[in-house]
């Protein structure tokens, strides 16, 4: 599956930013999907997943609270809703894709990444 997100940018500590990761012309329909993110000179850490259809969904506990993971099954989107950004949440974002087990860092399929960019 060919992923592509989008929604990044700036935004001040405190704010909000939402992501999207959709399958242009595909589905995502079966696939556990999650974002992943990568910060400058650090490795790559995972942030959210969320399983088909939707059921069950988990967070990096340095998100928990603040960041929500969603899927729409119909539109074969899958959204993280960001809030009360930090400026440790400063990373490229990866939307990921895998099937048969939860995305980690390790998982099957990938999209190009959008940069979210969050200053005191």
């Amino acid at each position: 599956v060919q992923l592509q997100a989008s929604g990044g940018g700036m935004a001040q500590a405190g704010g909000s930013l939402r992501l999207s990761c959709a399958a242009p012309g595909g589905t995502l329909n079966y696939y556990y999907m999650g974002w992943i993110r990568q910060a400058p000179g650090k490795e790559r850490e995972f942030v959210a997943g969320i399983s088909w259809p939707g059921t069950r969904k988990n967070y990096a506990t340095s998100v928990k609270g603040r960041f929500t993971i969603s899927r729409d099954n119909v539109r074969h989107t899958v959204d993280l809703e960001m809030n009360s950004l930090k400026p440790e949440d400063t990373a490229i974002y990866y939307c990921a894709a895998d099937r048969g087990s939860p995305v980690s860092t390790s998982a099957a399929f990938w999209g190009q990444g959008t940069l979210v960019t969050v200053s005191s």
